[in-house]
């Protein structure tokens, strides 16, 4: 069985989470985002293969979401971190 890192609740069993899918950049101006900006950001995702970014839900846990790296080829989870500490890490700031 997968075992995943929450951030909050250290190590547990992938039956406790639910996964939100690859994380997405929301349009910069969201008002402004066109109908195919938005069905971009919500529907549609590279499918890729290789290491990729994840947003993840401790469902029956704290319930609380977080950014998993996780290799779609190896189904490993190399890394977790809230959603700051993913974004200070690679740089968007807030």
């Amino acid at each position: 069985m997968l075992q995943v890192a929450c951030p909050w609740c250290g190590v547990r069993d992938e039956t406790e989470f639910t996964c939100g899918g690859e994380l997405a950049a929301r349009p910069e101006d969201a008002l402004a985002a066109s109908g195919r900006e938005w069905a971009g950001y919500l529907w549609f995702r590279g499918n890729r293969e290789g290491l990729h970014a994840e947003v993840w839900r401790h469902t029956w846990g704290c319930r609380q979401w977080f950014v998993a790296e996780r290799d779609t080829l190896t189904h490993r989870i190399l890394a977790t971190a809230t959603v700051e500490e993913f974004r200070k890490r690679r740089g968007n700031g807030g």
